[in-house]
This record gives C-alpha cells, sequence and structure tokens, in this order.
C-alpha cells in the first residue's frame, strides 16, 4: 500500500489486516480479558518449577521468525521477553492462520507448556493463542532503539519499549518511594496530602503558576513548597507529618529543573536540625543499601559513599576561605552586585543583597560538596524560616544536603516565633514592593496559627527527583519524570 505520493504506507498495511480480521469475526478489540498465570522472568528464571507447566503469557509482539509451518513470536510483557513456538498442527490451520495478520507490536495472548528448545531456550508451547490489540504504528527498530533525546520524552511509552534500562529507572522510583514511606512509618510519622491550590503561594521563593477559580471569583496559586500547611499541622498536635507530593514553580527547564517536581517534606517535633541531619544519614544509607546491597552509588564516574556520618562544612568560612570576602562585610545590595561582578558570576540585575550572596554561594562552594556532605549555618538573610543560632543570632540553624555539586535537601530548627517570622515576612514584603516576584506575599493565616504556639520542630525538604537521578546514574531530571514538561511540536 502507497500513499499519495507513491511512498509504502505501513499503517494502511496494518489497516487493512484489522480490516480483514474483523471482516472474518476477529476484532481484536472486541477482547476484554486474558487471564495472565505467569510472567517472563518467574518463567525463564524459574524454569525447573514451571517445566512442563501450562501456563498463560501476554504481551506485546517484539520478534516473529517463521520456519515453514511453525514459528517463533516474542512476547514483551512487564517483566521482560518470553519465546513462545506456535505450530500449524497444534493450532490449528485457523489459528496458525493469524500469523498472516500479526505486527510487531500486537499483543498476544498465548496459552501452552513450558519447554526448552534445542537451544535451550525457555519457551512457552503454544497451543491456543488470542490477539489482544492491534498496533496501528510501528516500533522503533530493534537493534538502535529509540535514539532521538526529545523523542523519548515526549513518548515515553515508546521509551519504555524499546529501551529497557528506562522501566529499571522508574522501578528505581517506585521502590524508593516504598523505602521512604516505610521507614518513615517506623519512625511514628503521618502522611498526609495538603493543598495543591493556595490563596497565597508561599513557603520559599518562587514565581507560582496560577489559575483562576471561577465559582469564588478569585486568583489561586499552585503551590511552590509543602511547608506552611505541614506546619500547621504541627500546631494542630501532629508531631510527626510528612508528605510526598508535587511543587510547580514557574521558572527555567534545565537538567535539573522542571516546573512540576516531587518533595518529601517532613517536620519533627521536640527536635532539631542535628536530630533531621540524623535522620536523614539514616533514610539515605539504608535506603542505598536496600537498593544495592552497599553504601556506595555510581554517579556520571564518581563513586559516592553514603554510609554515615557527612561532614559538615560552615557556610560562611567557606564562602571566605573560597573569596577571601566575610559575609557580614557585604553590606548593601550594591555591595553584593559588586563582589558577583569581580567574581565574574551572572546575576539577575534584580536581584537583592540575600538572592546575589546565594548566588555567589552556588558558584564557589557548592561545586566541590561532591560526597554527601551538610552545607550548614546559613545566615538569617537567606533562611527567612529558619530559627535563629543561638550563638550567634546572625546565623541559623540551618543546613543544605549536597551530593555531586547539587543541592539535595535543605533543613533547619523551624522558626517557631511569631514576631521574629513576622518581621522576616515584613522584610520579604519590602523586597516584593521593589518588583522582587518571587517573594510570597505576606501569609497572615500561617502567622495566626504560629500565634496559637508550635513547639520546638525540625523539618526537612529532600528533592525525590534529583535523589532518583543519583541513585539511577541519570545526568538529567527530565530522565527520571515519566513526563517531564515540554514545548509542543509546532
Amino acid at each position: 500500500m502507497s500513499d499519495q505520493e507513491g511512498h509504502f504506507n505501513p499503517r494502511e498495511v496494518r489497516l487493512q489486516k484489522l480490516q480483514h480480521l474483523r471482516d472474518a469475526g476477529l476484532d481484536p478489540f472486541v477482547v476484554t480479558r486474558f487471564d495472565v498465570t505467569a510472567l517472563s522472568k518467574d518463567v525463564v528464571s524459574g524454569f525447573d518449577r514451571w517445566e512442563g507447566q501450562m501456563v498463560r503469557v501476554a504481551g506485546r509482539v517484539t520478534a516473529i521468525r517463521r520456519h515453514g509451518r511453525a514459528a517463533f513470536v516474542d512476547v514483551l510483557d512487564t517483566q521482560g521477553r518470553i519465546q513462545t513456538h506456535w505450530r500449524e498442527d497444534v493450532l490449528g490451520e485457523e489459528a496458525y492462520a493469524l500469523l498472516d495478520y500479526l505486527d510487531l507490536g500486537d499483543f498476544v495472548g498465548v496459552s501452552g507448556e513450558v519447554f526448552k528448545t534445542r537451544r535451550e531456550e525457555v519457551t512457552v508451547k503454544a497451543e491456543t493463542v488470542k490477539l489482544l490489540a492491534k498496533s496501528l504504528r510501528d516500533l522503533p527498530e530493534k537493534h538502535h532503539g529509540l535514539t532521538n533525546v526529545d523523542l523519548r520524552y515526549r513518548q515515553r511509552y515508546l521509551d519504555l519499549i524499546a529501551n529497557p534500562e528506562v522501566r529499571q529507572v522508574f522501578e528505581v522510583r517506585a521502590k524508593t518511594l516504598a523505602f521512604i514511606r516505610q521507614f518513615l512509618h517506623n519512625r511514628r510519622f503521618t502522611e498526609v496530602e495538603t493543598p495543591v491550590l493556595q490563596t497565597i503561594a508561599g513557603g520559599t521563593e518562587a514565581r507560582p503558576f496560577e489559575t483562576f477559580h471561577n465559582a469564588l471569583g478569585m486568583p489561586l496559586f499552585l503551590r511552590i513548597a509543602l511547608e506552611l500547611h505541614l506546619k500547621r499541622l504541627i500546631v494542630g498536635g501532629i508531631d510527626r507529618v510528612y508528605e510526598i507530593g508535587r511543587v510547580f514553580r514557574n521558572e527555567g527547564i534545565s537538567t535539573r529543573h522542571n516546573p512540576e517536581f516531587t518533595m518529601l517534606e517532613l517536620y519533627q517535633a521536640y527536635t532539631d536540625y542535628e536530630g533531621i541531619m540524623e535522620l536523614v544519614e539514616s533514610l539515605l544509607g539504608e535506603l542505598v543499601q536496600n537498593l544495592y546491597g552497599t553504601t556506595d552509588v555510581i554517579y556520571q564516574g564518581q563513586t559516592l559513599n553514603f554510609s554515615p556520618p557527612y561532614p559538615r562544612v560552615d557556610l560562611v568560612e567557606r564562602l571566605y576561605e573560597k573569596t577571601g570576602v566575610r559575609w557580614e562585610a557585604v553590606q548593601t545590595r550594591e555591595d553584593a552586585h559588586g563582589l558577583a561582578r569581580q567574581l565574574g558570576i551572572g546575576v539577575d540585575p534584580a536581584f537583592d543583597r540575600a538572592q546575589v550572596m546565594d548566588k555567589i554561594v552556588g558558584s564557589v562552594v557548592e561545586p566541590d560538596l561532591v560526597q554527601p556532605t551538610f552545607l550548614w549555618h546559613h545566615p538569617v538573610d537567606i533562611s527567612p524560616l529558619a530559627k535563629r543560632d543561638p550563638s550567634n543570632p546572625l546565623l541559623t540553624e540551618r543546613f543544605e544536603l549536597f551530593v555531586a555539586g547539587r543541592e539535595l535537601a535543605n533543613a533547619f530548627s523551624e522558626l517557631n516565633d511569631p514576631l521574629d517570622q513576622r518581621e522576616r515576612f515584613v522584610a520579604q514584603q519590602l523586597a516584593r514592593a521593589q518588583g522582587n516576584d518571587e517573594m510570597p506575599p505576606l501569609d497572615e493565616d500561617f502567622l495566626l496559627a504560629l500565634e496559637h504556639g508550635m513547639p520546638p520542630t525540625g523539618g526537612l525538604g529532600l528533592g525525590i527527583d534529583r535523589l532518583i537521578m543519583l541513585l539511577t546514574d541519570s545526568p538529567s531530571i527530565r530522565d527520571v519524570i515519566l513526563f517531564p514538561t515540554m514545548r509542543p511540536l509546532a
């Protein structure tokens, strides 16, 4: 079959086959059920147990090799590939003729006995076969797979079919989330869900996505953090609380950033940032050991060791070591921008002093933190929700966890003084009034909750996507999100 320009059109050929099947009363899309009794990997790896047993396997056809009146048909299921053997004298002429209308990508169900061929390949001897769904499009070429990176992200379903290692990434992701939930359950944490749509997008500095609620006649924002609602629950008496959820930030896209991503945030009453450090070390060390039987992970050619304890690096002191400039010596916005120019670091001209200093730290301090490392004792002006260090009120009891030169987690002893919190929120409003649209509006409802009293609390935010990148040696955040944000094709 050719199209109007004379080119071979495989889709038209498949449509013709489908029509023939329908004319014969064998419409595959009418089939509603096929009860699978065995999966490929279980049968292949456990042949001694399955030999001679009748099984029902199902999946997508990935290869057809015909030999006279017999054929080998490879079937891909959720675990992998298994070979099936079709013979006309076993299936009967009518059922065997189904091969004439079978294409790569079609779904079939096969019932039969498990045996090994002369080449010692575990195989299902087909005694009955059923076409379960027809594919009207060609699959990626078998030996080269789907190599176009942009297409892999846009058509993840083809990526999963063509590149088995992609499935493994998302299996690690699922195991990681299950482990985290069990770990926190064992520590008596309660999992909750908090609003995605919020009247004020607070908890960090970021541009939110805005929408509008027609019935209420008011704007709403997609959350940029989970923090403030979870702290309200600490006020309400849920002493150990966490959420694993999507957050949304209207920011650029890069190998480390996607506009929507997954965060773990947890809060534990009656502990501080050092208590949270212990929790993080235990969580990550046990997680890696559980996944791989070792606390070592290889990421982009570097061996990362997640066994506790992790080194502690003082932010202000390390900045001084790198630049010869004391944090407190940079007193104005102009001073900060001048230091950035001196160091050759490009920053947004609209950034205030704190934002510029944070950018400088990101450029000169963070890249050297390769092994899991706690960067701690952040200044107050870049930590609006952290409790002050009693020994130095210009600093806070805060840490960030860095691995392979990138931030993985942020945590602190939570600020529970409502008067101090109000002062810091008011300071944010001054920056907001000067055009910094990453500063959130003042959240009076949260301050009201805080005035009812919040116990000493340690909190943590951990980026799940970046964690999975490290655990699976994935260079881009798009590799660990099934459907990353993409610009539509023209």
